[in-house]
């Protein structure tokens, strides 16, 4: 079935619980194993139906957040979905209470159970018109970046659109662009501050309402950190500081001499990797689909199937459209047992990143579609950033259809964007984590902490006040995870890092780094982050050395690529 075709109507919520509700009590009252297993797999399927349409809703508001009927639908969900949460809650208490569970574990594992009891940390009935509250303020802050329109040479574009204009060859141009989309931030910064200190109050009082001591805990359950600490993660970024930006650093300074700019570098300098302009896909975006389908086709029978019934059941939108939601994602449609790729094509780099990054979640998923219980269909969202952080380095195989004779630029800056980038991602966490620590804080006080921690982590930027918003230190409010998903943005940061171990197999053996890459794939989330490497042969991240290690390999590549010709 395509995806146009199927089927979206709004769900009675009164039939979903008193179905949860029957279900709970059927189990509960379960005589045998198998009679307790029975209702344990209906109600899989029946949590698959209403998860599907939740997010069919999703998507297609995504797709145009003007429309009418789904931003009605958005709402709806928004309100009940925290409300459902109670009686899932219950399902989750049966299970744990369950005198099956010896019985369950044997056949599925134990990880089941771990992460239910941490889902039981994040929920009280107390806090859902809080999470109500949390769903409103995201869907606000998602309406006012899809809804933005930023004045450029006599035309408005989206803010995605702009993004070609940001990293042009021209000199004046490029500045000029950054400065007007800088200026749609400034313009709405009130609004952003205001919607950002609702999230992080709201936020807090869920925390403390569930007994913690603020959001961190809270933050750290809801996702799922089964396997290492708040500890590990500060021990990660001060590791980060220690090798990986020093590193980063001399990749900017060779940077600033190449484009024959000035060091510290301008925001409207940073992102451009050559003075003749970044890597530029080759083609229409039918083309760049094409291109995938091709690199697909030759590196597995599996991913070759998978990438072809994306196409042939349109379950890509990539467009940048007037109306649609910014960034990209990939989710699943459960009932289905398919992915589905979003995203905003805008003749960048980019589009081919959504190419291999998004598609890696999605082949991660199709490897996993049915597999029972259906959490273990997908891991924890660091190890699933595994996926799609690697498949982009596997698509260096099919550099030059992707991107012609801007080949070698592309696997430059790609590498380099990956070892600048974890500085940049680590700071995002680094920032949330003083934030949550101090909830009062006013809107002021967070822009001088991002600017502070501008000055550690991403030393090579100058912040003069050129540009509006983002050279004043203010540009966190343009990167949605930190309003939407709390604590996730490092999770981008621990995979980009085994991402680069396995750049580094593919160095040395590409037939052997895909048979490390499907060992890992294969288990799908029926571990944790940290045994799913172990399993598949890989370091985690948390390991000093790993660190270390990846950096001086890469950087070792990058000072030896030949560039000759490339201006």
């Amino acid at each position: 079935m395509k995806f146009s075709e199927m089927p979206y109507k709004r769900p009675d919520p009164e039939e979903i619980i008193k179905k949860t509700q029957d279900l709970t009590e059927r189990f509960k009252n379960a005589k045998t194993f198998e009679e307790a297993h029975d209702v344990f797999l209906e109600y899989e399927k029946e949590e698959k139906l209403v998860d599907t349409v939740s997010t069919l809703a999703y998507v297609r508001h995504s797709i145009d957040t003007r429309d009418e009927f789904y931003d009605g639908e958005i709402d709806f969900w928004d309100e009940i979905g925290p409300e459902l949460e109670e009686y899932e809650q219950a399902w989750i208490n049966a299970m744990l209470e369950s005198p099956f569970r010896k019985d369950f574990e044997a056949k599925y594992g134990d990880l089941l159970f771990v992460n239910a009891e941490m889902v039981k940390k994040t929920f009280s009935p107390e806090i859902i018109s809080d999470l109500q509250k949390e769903n409103e303020l995201v869907t606000e802050y998602d309406k006012l970046i899809a809804s933005a329109q930023v004045p450029f040479e006599g035309g408005t574009y989206t803010l995605s659109q702009m993004e070609p204009f940001q990293v042009g060859s021209d000199d004046e141009r490029r500045l000029a662009a950054w400065k007007a989309k800088g200026q749609w931030f400034k313009d709405n910064q009130p609004q952003l501050d205001k919607l950002y200190d609702d999230l992080v109050k709201v936020r807090d009082a869920m925390g403390r309402k569930l007994g913690y001591d603020g959001y961190i805990k809270l933050g750290y359950y809801r996702q799922l950190r089964n396997c290492y600490s708040k500890e590990d993660v500060e021990k990660f970024r001060a590791a980060v500081q220690k090798y990986i930006v020093p590193v980063a650093d001399s990749i900017k300074r060779a940077q600033a001499k190449r484009i024959g700019k000035s060091y510290p570098l301008s925001y409207a300098d940073d992102l451009l990797s050559f003075r003749s302009g970044n890597p530029r896909p080759v083609g229409t975006p039918d083309d760049i689909l094409a291109q995938g389908q091709k690199f697909y086709d030759e590196l597995s029978p599996e991913t070759s199937e998978f990438f072809r019934t994306m196409l042939d059941e349109e379950l890509l939108d990539v467009l940048s459209t007037e109306g649609k939601e910014g960034g990209g994602y990939c989710t699943t449609l459960e009932q289905y047992e398919r992915p589905f790729i979003f995203a905003n094509f805008n003749g960048t780099q980019g589009d081919v990143e959504v190419v291999t990054h998004e598609a890696g979640h999605a082949f991660a998923y199709w490897m996993n579609r049915d597999r029972i219980p259906s959490d273990y269909t997908d891991p924890t969202d660091e190890a699933c950033e595994v996926h799609s952080m690697s498949m982009e380095f596997f698509g260096w195989r099919n550099a030059e259809g992707f991107f012609g004779s801007d080949a070698k630029k592309f696997m430059y800056s790609h590498l380099a964007a990956a070892l600048t980038f974890i500085p940049y991602g680590t700071m995002v966490d680094h920032f949330q984590h003083i934030v949550y620590e101090k909830p009062e804080m006013t809107p002021a006080e967070r822009h001088a902490e991002w600017k502070k921690l501008l000055g550690i982590y991403q030393p090579w930027l100058k912040l003069d006040g050129e540009i509006p918003f983002f050279s004043e230190g203010e540009g966190w409010q343009r990167q949605s995870h930190i309003y939407e998903s709390p604590f996730y943005y490092i999770d981008y940061c621990l995979a980009q890092t085994v991402s680069l171990e396995f750049w580094a197999m593919i160095q040395k053996d590409p037939e052997d780094a895909w048979k490390h890459y499907m060992a890992y794939t294969k288990q799908g989330g029926s571990h944790t982050f940290v045994d799913l490497l172990k399993n598949a042969g890989l370091t985690t991240p948390f390991d000093e050395e790993c660190l270390r290690g990846v950096c001086m390999t890469a950087t070792k590549w990058l000072e030896n690529f030949d560039l000759t010709g490339i201006e």
